[in-house]
Order: structure tokens, then C-alpha cells, then sequence
């Protein structure tokens, strides 16, 4: 696996509190739009530059680009935003509520996208591609960092340690709690030399960045006839993280409707597939209520109930997920959602909101049923890519996320 430093775009040391900002897909406009209210230099200007735009502005129209372009230009120019004068790897350290984690900020290279060095294990939709592609050439920057994990290996590791000794760029936590610490690294050349001996990597968040990131490589390739596969648009910038250091969180399902039968009619039909239980677990304040694999919970009707099942000792990767027991045996024949990647009647709300917020769904009618799922694990995210197979959509909600914002690539 080859990584390679980058003279990266980053925030003025007393700026990076207030530039930072979760990425662009976590967040609609209106919650953009009230985390940037007063916060003139937060990233999400330009990510979410729709945010400056009359609300009635499409999220694809072309004053979009254009203004992201604009507030991105000013960010430079104003000084808030200076590019290292040589190219670097960075470490990223990221704590939050004790759980740290650790990676390497660096470029990687579209064409092990292509090969499947950088393995996949997610299908993109094609608008959000789409956007993301567009994204990158107008401003001719990455303005996100892709997620990617990959099992751990002792010399790199080392050579982290060493860095984190030293003193950072960055060091700050932000409103939310979570603690943000950025550094250089002194040796880049061998920090890369040691990650050769890592074959592959997995993306574990960002599959939409890195998609468009491979576009823009083709389009940018096409148009120069003495490409070389060196340039800067070969390469988009990802932070790699070992596998043993993540933290997935669930990725819960609400349902608007219950496809035409009453609660009781539906209850009686999900008895029918699940194990079902009425009152069965606790439900407290943010947490998950499903003890384990081959769990799930349901709230309906102002009640928890507790779903489980035998597993099938024959199916595959995918078919043995909780999502997938969940979506084939419910959510597809008694509910109707046949693809949960456009059906508009299903939402999916991170673990990270809580149960709770599954309740407050429901009881406001926002949603008929909702669903409490058990995380997905990092082993079977890289089981499932290795057998270059994908899993369903929104398997796994990793936390912390990711800044945007401190680190940005430009070609």
C-alpha cells in the first residue's frame, strides 16, 4: 500500500477551533446552517455552501459550486487558511469519551482505488457522486478526508508514537466534547516506507468521496496528454487508521409508514419471522438495546419490543448481518422497502443519537416503527470486503467522525 505526503491547506493554529467542521453528508442544511449561524470561518461554508444561498436554492445548482469556490478562495486569502511549504503526512488523534483513536493523514493514490488496494465494501448513488465529483474540480481541492482502516501493523504503529511525542499542530476540543490533536511528521519518507508493509486498507467511512475522487483522476487524466500518474489529482486524502483502534456505533431504521396494515396486523405478521417480545429490555438514555448479534429491538405504539432470531448457519457474509436479517425478512416483504438506498419512506438515525431518539420519532409521527440495531464489527466490514462483496446500505456509523476542514488537498 503506498501513501504519500502532501502539502496540505490548513487553519492558522488560534483559527482550527472555529474552522473545523463535521463532514458535509452528517448534517441536512438546516443543521449546517445552525452550526455555522455566527461562525463565519466553519468549513461547512464551503461544504455546505447551500447554507449561504436563499434556502430555496437547489443543493446541486450551479450557485452552489460557485459559492463554495468563493468561500473557499477567502478563506485563503483572509489568511485563516495557509499551505505547508512542503508536503508532510500527518497523525490525527481523535478522543471522545475516553476512546481514542489514531491515524495517518495522507494521500492516496485513485489508481489503488481502481485495483482494489483500497477495498470497498459499499454501493454510492449516483447524485451523490455525482455532486462530490463536481465538489472537487470546481475548487480543485479534497475538502474531506476519506476514512480508511487496516489491520495493524507494529513498525507503523512505532513510528506514530514517535510523532506524538513531539509538539502538535493542533490540539483542541471541540463543542461537542470530542478532542481534536493534529502533528506533522518529521520523517515522512519513512513512515510511507513502513506502510508498504500494509497490503490493503478498507474504506470504513467515505465511499462517495473516495468514488468521485477516481473520477476526477479519469477526467483530469484525459484532459493532459503527458499524464504520468504523479500529478496531484492522482492522489485524494484519506486518514488510515488501525483496525483495533475503531469504534462502530449502530446505524438505526425508521420506517414512515406501515405499508397500509394496522399495529396489530403488523405485530402478528413480525411474529411471524422474529421472536418477538413485548416489554422486553430497559431502554436507557443512549443506549443500544440490542444485546448482540441476532438482536434487534422495535419501538411501536409507545413500546420497546425485543426482536431475535436463529441464525442460518449457511448464509453468506452478508446475508448473516442484523441489517441484512432485518431488511430481508421485514423491512423488504412486510413493510415494502425494497431498496433502502432510495425508498424515501426509511430514515437511518446514527448510533450516536441514542434510542431516544428513535422514541421521539415515532411518538411525533415523524415515523410509524423504528428499529434499534447491534453495531456491525470492523472483522466482518473486512470479511465482507475481502470477499468483494458490499454491504447493505448504512451498516455502520463509525464515531468520532472526522474534521473537515484542517487538512485539505489541493491539485
Amino acid at each position: 500500500m503506498r501513501i504519500n505526503p502532501f502539502p496540505a491547506w490548513r487553519p492558522v493554529e488560534s483559527a482550527a477551533p472555529q474552522v473545523a467542521s463535521v463532514p458535509y453528508d452528517v448534517v441536512d442544511r438546516a443543521e449546517a446552517a445552525a452550526l455555522a449561524r455566527n461562525q463565519p470561518l466553519s468549513f461547512l461554508h464551503v461544504t455546505r455552501s447551500e447554507i449561504d444561498l436563499p434556502e430555496a436554492t437547489p443543493p446541486y445548482a450551479d450557485a452552489v459550486y460557485a459559492k463554495a469556490l468563493l468561500n473557499f478562495s477567502a478563506l485563503k486569502q483572509n489568511g485563516t487558511l495557509i499551505q505547508d511549504r512542503e508536503p508532510s503526512l500527518y497523525i490525527y488523534r481523535q478522543v471522545r469519551e475516553g476512546h481514542a483513536q489514531q491515524g495517518i493523514v495522507a494521500a492516496c493514490h485513485a489508481d489503488d482505488y481502481a485495483t482494489d488496494r483500497i477495498k470497498k465494501h459499499e454501493k454510492t448513488r449516483q447524485d451523490k457522486e455525482d455532486d462530490r465529483c463536481r465538489h472537487i474540480l470546481e475548487l480543485r481541492a479534497h475538502t474531506g478526508l476519506v476514512f480508511l482502516t487496516y489491520r495493524s501493523e507494529s513498525s507503523v504503529d512505532a513510528l506514530v508514537q514517535v510523532t506524538e511525542a513531539q509538539t502538535p499542530l493542533y490540539d483542541f476540543t471541540a463543542t461537542d466534547g470530542i478532542r481534536h490533536t493534529v502533528w506533522r511528521v518529521s520523517n515522512s519518507s519513512k513512515l510511507a516506507k513502513a506502510f508498504e508493509r500494509v497490503p490493503c486498507v478498507y474504506i470504513a467511512d467515505g465511499h462517495h468521496r473516495a468514488a468521485a475522487a477516481m473520477r476526477v483522476a479519469e477526467r483530469m487524466r484525459a484532459a493532459n496528454p503527458r499524464h504520468t500518474g504523479q500529478e496531484d489529482y492522482n492522489w485524494f486524502p484519506a486518514v488510515l487508521f488501525p483496525a483495533s483502534q475503531l469504534k462502530i456505533l449502530p446505524y438505526n431504521r425508521c420506517v414512515r409508514d406501515l405499508n397500509g396494515l394496522t399495529e396489530a396486523a403488523f405485530l402478528e405478521t413480525v411474529r411471524r419471522q422474529f421472536q418477538l417480545v413485548a416489554n422486553a429490555c430497559p431502554v436507557p438514555t443512549g443506549t443500544t438495546i440490542p444485546p448482540g448479534k441476532t438482536h434487534a429491538a422495535m419501538f411501536l405504539g409507545g413500546r420497546w419490543y425485543g426482536m431475535s432470531w436463529t441464525p442460518d448457519p449457511k448464509a453468506n457474509p452478508v446475508a448473516a448481518l442484523d441489517v441484512s436479517v432485518l431488511q430481508n425478512n421485514l423491512l423488504a416483504p412486510i413493510l415494502g422497502i425494497a431498496d433502502p438506498r432510495t425508498d424515501k419512506r426509511i430514515e437511518f438515525v446514527g448510533g450516536i443519537r441514542g434510542t431516544q431518539e428513535l422514541e421521539q420519532r415515532v411518538k411525533t409521527g415523524r415515523a410509524a416503527v423504528a428499529f434499534s440495531m447491534a453495531p456491525t464489527t470492523v472483522d466482518q466490514l473486512m470479511t465482507i470486503a475481502d470477499a468483494g462483496q458490499c454491504m447493505p446500505p448504512k451498516s455502520t456509523w463509525f464515531e468520532p467522525k472526522l474534521r473537515d476542514g484542517l487538512l485539505v488537498h489541493t491539485f
